[in-house]
């Protein structure tokens, strides 16, 4: 049996394996409600922007600083360190085994938001979002393969999930959704360093906490 790790699987590989299909969705709206920002929650965000920037201006920012200085305050503010989320970081996934293929594929994703109020037949939480960090340089199409492979086996367990690929500055919403063939929905691309679209990205982020 071969053994892959799904850090260095391709798109294309992926899809061939998964059998998953693309697909664009021009709008967060046919998906989320969003919710206007509190002054409060902007002024955060404003933070949060500046904080960033100043370490993108000196250089690369690295996996794990993007980490620390923009998905977690982003995460923190959007709701998700409160009950009934909860937040599991760096796990291995379950090794997915792909049928005809005799290919075993292992993993580690890097964070995942679970619900503890909602339950499915064959697992103990529901996926709520998974994310995929990447350094500052690295195009956040690179942590695709990864998200999908890591929800792949979710499906199995729940109808649909969310996925987001980030470098801290550029941020990629996945809805992937079960089905035969499964089907990921790339959205619009959102920007940290924007004053509108980093609106909107915890606007989203709000929503998914709050499905």
């Amino acid at each position: 049996m071969t053994i892959l790790n799904a850090r260095n699987l391709s798109l294309e590989e992926v899809q061939r394996l998964f059998g998953f299909q693309e697909q664009y969705a021009d709008s967060f709206s046919n998906y989320l409600s969003l919710e206007t920002l509190t002054e409060a929650e902007q002024q955060e965000l404003l933070q949060i922007r500046n904080d960033f920037r100043r370490y993108l201006t000196a250089g690369k920012v690295s996996e794990g600083q993007v980490k620390f200085l923009a998905v977690a305050p982003l995460l923190r503010l959007a709701g998700f360190y409160r009950y009934p989320i909860e937040i599991l970081l760096e796990e291995n996934v379950a090794d997915i085994e792909v049928e005809d293929e005799d290919i075993k594929i292992k993993g580690r994703f890097d964070i995942l938001a679970v619900s503890k109020a909602k339950h499915t037949k064959l697992q103990r939480y529901f996926w709520v979002l998974l994310i995929e960090s990447k350094n500052s340089q690295i195009d956040i199409s690179t942590g695709l393969p990864q998200l999908l492979t890591y929800s792949y086996k979710n499906l199995e367990n729940q109808k649909s999930a969310w996925g987001l690929t980030t470098n801290g500055r550029s941020y990629q919403f996945v809805y992937i959704e079960q089905g035969n063939p499964p089907i990921y929905y790339l959205l619009p691309e959102l920007n940290l360093m924007e004053t509108e679209r980093s609106s909107q990205l915890l606007q989203i982020l709000k929503a998914i906490c709050q499905l």
